[in-house]
Order: structure tokens, then C-alpha cells, then sequence
């Protein structure tokens, strides 16, 4: 049985719920799994990995994101352990250290799986290809396998691990870079990646001072915000919001496209959510093609009556 290394990410203490996507799809393909949580307070999130099927959590203190220093701990872990295969997300942290790994390690990686599963002693994946239009199944021919699988695409299942507790070190100091400032953007609202419903507005909108619809919207379902690249262009919002082929791709369970006309760029970063609800005025707009759901009319006389609607229904 395969002896597998599931890559979660913790931020001061908190874990994200990526670490527990990362450590289910490690479970589900069997095998030995454990997992690996660097950032500060890491120790905090083991028991929570342990819950979702990790036999052993290493753990790095680290008081700043640093990748070379990530990659190198955990391509460390993987050659003096014996790992065949690691599993990382596809977020920022994941595409940025995931290269690093299998630079390290002298293999290659395979990125933004939907699908993900064994064939043999190989894994096996389905992706998106050219801008979600198709999709192409892949096998890692190298080893060890390094593979990052999509937020949201994949489901969490509990499978009670032993969670034992070992210790890493993670060291920066020969790092060729530093980090010299942090900033943080985005409030109290869920990041984009790990939303189970987006909020998303297009050029529909008319103009910024209506973008706060699609957030006031967004906070009574307790939604991430996003936004088309013709509104990130224009800005109407911060280009952090951007979602599609050249923004953040999201897989959110409900994606509700407000003024969106549907542009295959826009697609490529939603298409995979598990239901569209689409507001447009323009009955032929391309959005409809792949919505669940969908309301031809104008979003102004839609949005004020479906808050006032979702409020009651909340209890907000």
C-alpha cells in the first residue's frame, strides 16, 4: 500500500479547510497517510487532521510564510520517510511550493485535479483543459507523485487516524528571499477558495457604486465575493476578487453569477461549481448555457426583493 503525504495549510493557529480536503483524498485512495501542517501554532490543527484519517501529523513552527523554507522541509519529510505520493491544494501556498517539491525531489507534479484517483500504484486524475471546454486524465509517471487537487472539488469524511505528533524543523534562514511586508485584504468574509457559496458581479452592475449589492447579498448567505475581469479592470473592485482563467478559480457548492454574461475566461473559474444560478437581463446571454437555475431580468429589479426574501428566510 502506498505511503501517502497529504500537505494541509494552518494560519495562526486556524486551520484551513483545505488541510482537511487534502488529508480525505489521501484517505479515499488508501494506502498509509499522513499529513504535514507548517505555519504558526501548526501543532493546534493536528487533532483536527487526525479526525479525517492522518496516522501521523508533522508539525513546523514557522513565523512567516516563506516557500523556499516550506518546500524544503517538507521534500525532506517525504525522502527520509519514504512518501509516494503528495497530495497539496491548489491554492496560492500549493501552486507556489508544489513546483519547489518536486524540483527537490527530481519529479514532477500534476495540478488542479477535480477527480483524483488510484490506478494500480499510480494516481490517476481528471482536470479541465483550455478554459474548461474538456477535460484530460492524466497519470504521474514519476516518482514520488506530486499532485494538488482543486478547493472544493473533492469531498471531507471522517476516518479517525491515530494522529501521532512529530515534530519538524523548518528553517528560512538560507532562503534567497524574505518576506518584508504582509497585508491583509478581504475583512471578515470567507476567502473566495474556500467558500461553499460565491457572490459574483459582471459588468451588469453598471458602475461601483452598485458593487456593494453584490456584497450586502454575499454577507446574508455568508458567501465569498467575486467579480468578472471587466470589473476588476475597471476598478470597481479589488483585482483580489477576480475570478476566471487569468484570476482564482473557485468550486464552491452554490456560484451565483450576478450580471455575468458568461465569457469562456469567466467560466474557466467557476464551471466546476456544483450549482449556477445566473441573474442576466439577456436571455441569450452564455451564462445560461451552464447555469442550474436562471432569472432573465434586470438584477435591480431581482437583488432588492431576493435579500429582503433570503433576510426572512435567514432570520437576518
Amino acid at each position: 500500500m502506498a505511503k501517502i503525504l497529504a500537505v494541509g495549510e494552518i494560519a495562526g493557529g486556524v486551520l484551513k479547510k483545505a488541510s482537511r480536503e487534502t488529508t480525505s483524498v489521501a484517505k479515499k485512495l488508501g494506502g498509509t497517510v499522513s499529513s504535514i501542517l507548517i505555519g504558526s501554532g501548526a501543532a493546534a490543527g493536528a487533532p483536527e487532521v487526525a479526525k479525517h484519517g492522518a496516522d501521523t501529523v508533522y508539525v513546523g513552527e514557522a513565523g512567516t510564510y516563506n516557500g523556499e523554507a516550506y518546500a524544503k522541509a517538507i521534500a525532506d519529510v517525504v525522502k527520509s520517510k519514504g512518501y509516494e505520493i503528495v497530495i497539496l491544494p491548489h491554492s496560492w501556498i500549493g501552486r507556489d511550493i508544489s513546483s519547489r517539491i518536486a524540483t527537490l525531489l527530481n519529479t514532477g507534479v500534476i495540478s488542479d485535479a477535480t477527480e483524483i484517483s488510484m490506478d494500480g500504484d499510480r494516481v490517476k486524475i481528471r482536470k479541465p483543459v483550455y478554459s474548461g471546454k474538456a477535460f484530460v486524465s492524466l497519470k504521474v509517471k514519476a516518482s514520488p507523485q506530486v499532485v494538488t487537487i482543486r478547493p472544493n472539488a473533492h469531498p471531507i469524511a471522517d476516518a479517525a487516524g491515530a494522529g501521532k505528533v512529530e515534530n519538524i524543523t523548518v528553517d528560512a534562514g538560507a532562503s534567497k528571499a524574505k518576506q518584508v511586508k504582509f497585508e491583509a485584504t478581504g475583512g471578515t468574509r470567507v476567502s473566495l477558495t474556500e467558500a461553499d457559496i460565491v457572490v459574483s458581479g459582471g459588468r451588469g452592475i453598471k458602475g461601483p457604486e452598485n458593487f456593494p449589492l453584490i456584497e450586502q447579498l454575499a454577507d446574508i448567505l455568508g458567501a465569498g465575493v467575486g467579480a468578472t475581469r471587466a470589473v476588476v479592470d475597471a476598478g470597481w473592485c479589488d483585482h483580489t476578487l477576480q475570478i476566471g482563467q487569468t484570476g482564482q478559480t473557485v468550486s464552491p457548492n452554490l456560484y451565483v453569477a450576478v450580471g455575468i454574461s458568461g465569457a469562456i475566461q469567466h467560466m474557466a473559474g467557476m464551471g466546476s461549481s456544483k450549482y449556477i444560478v445566473a441573474i442576466n437581463k439577456d436571455p441569450d446571454a452564455p451564462i445560461f448555457k451552464v447555469s442550474t437555475y436562471g432569472v432573465v431580468d434586470d438584477l435591480f429589479n431581482v437583488l432588492p426583493p431576493l435579500k429582503e426574501e433570503l433576510k426572512a428566510a435567514l432570520g437576518k
